[in-house]
């Protein structure tokens, strides 16, 4: 279907059961290579490939019933395609709360999923400073509860604008020092359950949660998108992880995502979800 939006794409199906029924994605620029990065392949990022690898991340988030909208390429920056990190959406009360960057170079790729939102008719609310927070950070639950990372990227402010924002909701803050975003270390995969590496972010901020263990020389494999229905979505080449999943009664499905690794992203970080609460 259309979106009605100029240069923006959307297809999906709507589904009630899902914590989300749609995401934003951007497609990566040719200078995904200057990407913050610490990984030491970044200077090999090669961008035909990425292209092909974001193509195939789109097309298992519409074949799972989600409706995906495409904005056009943000040319100049180069994280662009992490389009999570801008924002954090209610689709069930029409409000956005808009990021402010903690990583400065990368401040302004907001502005363009800001005006998206607005024109969609959400009600837009401005992290300001001197509050930082990136949408990498925030977990989001279907039990009231919401999880925020205090990170390199997201400060004490930034969680009080957080739980402004999420009004009525338990919103726990959690020390993440060991990872960029606590969604490299944690991620919520429905039924009042949470995978985790416990090396990297303390189990105890997570009581009344089921916890599922990803082995630490797996610990890309923790930064899983849950598409809903048991379904996740976990980065190709962590067998470890995809057997506890499915022992764990969950459908793996795999997406090969290695240039956007070498940008220290995952498949969290290369959508937008609009959350239904």
């Amino acid at each position: 279907m259309s979106s009605g939006f100029g240069g923006v794409r959307a297809k999906g199906v709507f589904n009630e059961g899902r914590l989300y029924n749609s995401v934003i994605v951007r497609p990566p620029i040719k200078e995904l290579v200057k990407c913050v990065s610490t990984h030491p392949l970044r200077n090999t990022v090669d961008y035909g490939l990425a292209i092909k690898q974001h193509e195939n991340y789109v097309r298992i988030l519409r074949e799972e019933g989600i409706t995906v909208y495409e904005l056009p390429l943000l040319e100049g920056f180069p994280d662009s395609v992490f389009i999570q990190d801008t924002a954090v959406v209610r689709s069930a009360v029409k409000r956005a709360l808009i990021s402010r960057f903690g990583e400065p170079s990368r401040r302004g790729e907001e502005l363009s999923v800001r005006d998206f939102l607005s024109r969609m008719g959400f009600e837009i609310v401005d992290v300001k400073e001197p509050a930082t927070l990136e949408g990498g950070d925030v977990l989001v639950t279907d039990v009231g509860v919401v999880f925020v990372g205090v990170t390199s990227r997201t400060n004490a402010y930034g969680v009080e604008a957080l739980r402004d924002f999420f009004k009525g909701f338990r919103v726990v803050g959690v020390p993440a020092t060991k990872v960029f975003h606590l969604l490299s270390a944690v991620n919520y995969v429905g039924n009042k359950t949470l995978v985790i590496v416990p090396e990297l972010v303390d189990p105890s901020y997570f009581s009344g949660f089921r916890l599922v263990r990803v082995p630490l020389e797996e610990a890309y494999a923790a930064n899983m998108l849950y598409l809903g229905d048991n379904k996740v979505l976990v980065p190709e080449g962590h067998p470890k992880t995809v057997e506890i999943m499915r022992r764990e009664g969950y459908k793996v499905i795999e997406a090969e995502i290695s240039e956007f690794r070498k940008c220290d992203g995952g498949v969290t970080c290369l959508s937008l979800p609009l959350y239904e609460v």
